[in-house]
């Protein structure tokens, strides 16, 4: 029996890159899966679809509250629970690099607005119908960054860094509803616009891993489907670091 069947699990950012590669990790193991993202969703449901995997594809804000309900609602009539949310929609990719002193007020706002409020706006929809049958799992995404310190990326790193609070302080308040509240966190996993941004940040994490090559979006996934499934049933608070050895938590 593949580890996530039956389960039905909504990742958000899931119309491409890692959201994209967990979506296809938690299809293989037999979820159902709820693509939930601001960007078109089609392709990544044709390739869900090509698995065998029962699919569906929500348009989301996550930093919109009604925009959350929704997609919780859509799930749930859809398939009847949820499982599983992976709160990894955020905003990164587009987040100026420099002094801290330059940062906008309003691109503070929106980096908190989607990692942040994002993150409690979409666990706050799934809550009822998790609490409703004593079981779930919440995936939160943090970084590296956050261990780092790393310069120039003040909004964003701040805004992960309340995502380990957040998590924690979560798990708290849930763990008698059986629902289990994890972070996962990345290192830098490079595309062609962080690439075209940053064409030195690559090689030099790679120079600092214990392994010592890219990080792909296929690295997270082993770990991202330990935390939805069984497995980790008495896991919960806690910050799973998969990052190649760059540094020891």
């Amino acid at each position: 029996m593949r580890s996530l069947e039956g389960k039905v699990a909504i990742v958000t950012g899931g119309a491409q890159g890692i959201g994209r590669a967990y979506c296809l990790a938690f299809a293989d193991e037999g979820a159902s899966v709820v693509v939930a993202d601001m960007n078109d969703t089609s392709t990544v449901e044709k390739e869900l679809a090509a698995l065998g995997a029962p699919v569906l594809g929500v348009r989301v804000d996550v930093a919109e509250a009604g925009s959350t309900e929704a997609m919780a609602e859509a799930t749930a009539d859809q398939f009847g629970k949820i499982d599983v949310l992976v709160n990894n929609a955020g905003f990164f990719k587009k987040a100026t690099v420099g002094p801290f002193s330059d940062i906008t007020l309003e691109e503070w706002d929106l980096a908190f607005a989607v990692n942040v409020r994002g993150s409690w706006l979409c666990a706050r929809a799934v809550y009822p119908y998790m609490k409703a049958r004593k079981y779930g799992k919440i995936i939160n995404i943090s970084s590296t960054t956050c261990w780092k310190g790393v310069p120039g990326f003040l909004h964003y790193v701040s805004s992960k860094s309340a995502i380990i609070g957040f998590t924690r302080s979560l798990a708290r308040e849930v763990g008698d509803d059986g629902i289990r509240v994890n972070t996962l966190v990345p290192d830098l996993i490079p595309d062609d616009e962080i690439t075209a941004r940053q064409p030195a940040a690559n090689d030099l994490a790679i120079s600092q891993r214990c392994l010592k090559r890219t990080q792909v979006p296929e690295d997270m996934v082993g770990a991202a489907v330990f935390l939805a499934g069984e497995g980790s049933d008495f896991l919960t608070g806690q910050s799973v670091h998969v990052n190649g050895g760059i540094y020891f938590s």
